[in-house]
């Protein structure tokens, strides 16, 4: 046996046979830790933001003809404190056209006298009021950028159940429901979202609010829909929030037509990688304000207002912050032409619903 092997037998063995020399060499393998009884929970999240997310009730009374039984509508669904003194956001479906609107609280408060400060149809969004202080308001933060595959937890009343949480993430950002609402950019995510979660809160793993959810696209195409489900950006629901509170309304700028990002050679970016060079019109609205100024289906916008056209929906959003009777200037390319237009911004009509 060579010496090399024989010596470390024998060390081998004087470690062995020595307790006391064996727990000084030998690495302390702790194994009760691979049985701990620690866990992922987001226990905290939901403890911090589920006390400032409401259940809400509406009734609305029908008109019908004469010596017949007045009709009434209810709808349920849910809200999120934004404020300690009492405003409260909710999906303006839930209160639509409703004469009588109850608000209850996680803490079993109930109140009946709820104002309507003011509602949005683009981005399905009502701002109320309840006369009471210091109430328990969702956390948020103004520097969180959702991002696709963030966790997120949906709090909401679905069904009359009770306060209930589901889990999901993050599958999409910027969608939009139709076509031609290019101002409403939407989070798409796979939690589970029914009737009574509207107006519910969307809140990350740190409790803070991400968005507002919206069971509206299920139960407008009344199908079986798996894993899909949307909710209104933070970002999105204070800008409307803040008009409400200080014009009770949301005036904003329309020029006519929907867009496609596309990239350098024209073709339509359907991922999230792709640089955007541009906006290509298409269903403009003839007599519309885009329309007068000489642009065409298929023209391709390069700059708004001096600025390149590299984030649609930045681009749309700047469109429809901007005051009706601004004049801004576009560039776009027909073909291989640039040319320059000069585009008065008319006011977007809301539609009710």
């Amino acid at each position: 046996m060579p010496p090399l092997l024989a010596g470390l037998g024998i060390a081998f063995l004087i470690i062995w046979f020595t307790p006391n020399l064996r727990s000084a060499v030998l690495p302390k393998i702790d194994v009760s830790s691979r049985y701990s009884n620690t866990h992922m929970s987001f226990a905290d999240a939901v403890e911090k933001a589920s006390p400032a997310v409401v259940t809400i009730f509406s009734e609305g009374i029908t008109s019908v003809p004469r010596f017949k039984r007045a009709n009434t509508t209810q709808e349920l669904g849910s809200g999120v404190i934004m404020s300690n003194d009492g405003y409260i956001l909710t999906n303006y479906h839930v209160v639509n056209n409703a004469d009588q609107i109850m608000v209850i609280l996680t803490d079993g408060r109930i109140f009946n006298e709820v104002q309507v400060i003011g509602f949005d149809t683009v981005t399905d969004l009502a701002l109320l009021k309840i006369d009471e202080q210091h109430l328990p308001v969702i956390p948020m933060d103004d520097t969180f950028n959702p991002r696709v595959g963030d966790v997120v937890l949906a709090i909401g009343n679905p069904l009359n159940l009770g306060q209930t949480i589901t889990q999901g993430v993050i599958s999409a950002t910027g969608k939009k429901l139709t076509p031609d609402n290019s101002y409403s950019s939407l989070l798409q995510m796979d939690a589970a979202v029914n009737v009574g979660n509207s107006g519910g809160a969307l809140i990350n793993s740190n409790g803070t609010l991400v968005g507002l959810t919206s069971a509206q696209f299920r139960t407008r195409y009344n199908i079986d829909i798996q894993g899909i489900s949307f909710a209104i950006p933070y970002s999105l629901a204070k800008e409307v929030m803040e008009k409400l509170k200080r014009d009770g309304r949301v005036v904003r700028g329309y020029l006519g037509f929907t867009g496609n990002a596309v990239d350098s050679t024209g073709k339509v970016v359907t991922d999230l990688y792709t640089k955007v060079v541009g906006l290509r019109v298409n269903n403009i609205d003839p007599l519309g304000p885009a329309w007068q100024s000489g642009m065409q289906d298929n023209d391709i916008i390069v700059k708004v207002a001096g600025n390149a056209v590299t984030n649609p929906q930045q681009t749309l959003k700047f469109i429809g912050n901007t005051r009706p009777g601004t004049i801004l200037e576009f560039e776009a390319y027909r073909n291989t032409e640039l040319l320059t237009f000069q585009v008065t911004v008319a006011k977007l009509e809301s539609r009710t619903q």
